[in-house]
């Protein structure tokens, strides 16, 4: 082979080199221009950053959005802060006492005095009576004491209640509109002047005639609440007595007997007339000797003390049990308000 030829070989295998090359840096060229602006992060993109694809790379959150963000919270910290300033704060303390006042002042005695002329009382049935009321209806329990002094004869009125549905049994009842009952205590002193002791929802001085009369009066009274200790308010049907030899009476328990004695004040209004029922003990059998007593076994013993009474009346007591009692053997319903003394 001459030198010629080897040359023109050399020569052949140069331009070819460079024919195939070009293209290639052309090619990357290329791509390099296509990608100029773009961020290494972007999104789906299958370009090598690395040992990696750039789609593999965290987004970084740009300096400026979270300082925009943190700046957010910050008022909305200082804007939750601001109306917590507004939201007035809850004095316990400060509402304690207010109730505590509130109880206070219920306790401590009121009194009242005037001059009433009466009005058509607007109970069913009574529409040809006359009555003043002297305390108007209340949820809460008055106990206290009247004197007064009235143009002619009067009634003294309690009320109990609003009673319960269905316990309006044949005891005497005062309605406004048949809807609302209230146990109706009704006592004929048959006199125009006196002092009564009362405990109830409602006091008022009553007449059976048409026409008005006039009252003078002064009232001394508080007002209770009714607790289930020491203010009671109820109506209840009576049961068989669980005393030995009073098998044929019946008796309906106020106060349960108790070592430690009661005392206070009971208004009631049953059905018929009945016997209030003080128990005074434990005694033992001697100490009962000759007296009337009062045994539910045999073996615990009381003295008893059995007040005739009519179908309604107000009275105050002393004892270790309170009941109201009959000798007939049928049931009798009560209705009550009951103050106990400290």
């Amino acid at each position: 082979m001459t030198k010629t030829t080897i040359m023109a070989f050399f020569t052949v295998a140069v331009l070819l080199t460079g024919v195939i090359a070009g293209p290639a840096g052309f090619v990357q060229f290329a791509e390099a221009v296509k990608s100029k602006g773009t961020s290494l992060t972007e999104i789906g993109s299958k370009k090598v950053c690395g040992d990696r694809l750039c789609s593999e790379i965290p987004k970084e959150e740009k300096p400026v959005e979270k300082k925009k963000k943190e700046a957010v919270k910050s008022e909305k910290k200082a804007e939750s802060a601001e109306k917590a300033k507004d939201v007035p704060k809850k004095d316990m303390k400060a509402e304690t006492m207010e109730k505590a006042k509130e109880a206070h002042s219920m306790k401590v005695p009121k009194t009242m005095s005037g001059v009433l002329t009466s009005v058509q009382d607007p109970g069913q049935g009574h529409e040809n009576h006359q009555l003043a009321i002297i305390l108007p209806p209340s949820d809460k329990v008055y106990r206290g004491h009247l004197t007064y002094a009235a143009s002619e004869n009067v009634q003294l009125v309690a009320l109990h209640g609003p009673l319960k549905k269905g316990m309006d049994k044949g005891q005497a009842i005062w309605s406004p509109d048949g809807k609302t009952k209230f146990g109706l205590t009704f006592v004929d002193k048959e006199t125009s002047a006196g002092v009564w002791q009362f405990s109830g929802n409602a006091i008022a001085v009553h007449t059976k005639n048409p026409e008005s009369f006039t009252v003078t009066y002064s009232v001394t009274y508080t007002e209770r609440v009714v607790d289930g200790e020491k203010v009671f308010r109820g109506t209840t049907t009576s049961s068989q007595d669980p005393g030995i030899g009073h098998e044929s009476h019946q008796l309906a328990v106020l106060l349960a007997p108790r070592d430690k004695a009661y005392s206070g004040h009971l208004t009631y209004d049953a059905s018929e007339p009945v016997q209030i029922v003080t128990l005074l003990g434990p005694m033992s059998k001697g100490e009962l000797a000759g007296m009337p007593s009062w045994t539910p076994d045999g073996e615990t013993h009381y003295a008893l003390i059995l007040v005739p009474s009519k179908a309604a009346g107000s009275v105050q007591f002393t004892g270790n049990a309170l009941a109201l009692h009959t000798m007939n053997s049928n049931p009798f319903t009560v209705s009550y308000s009951m103050v106990l003394a400290k």
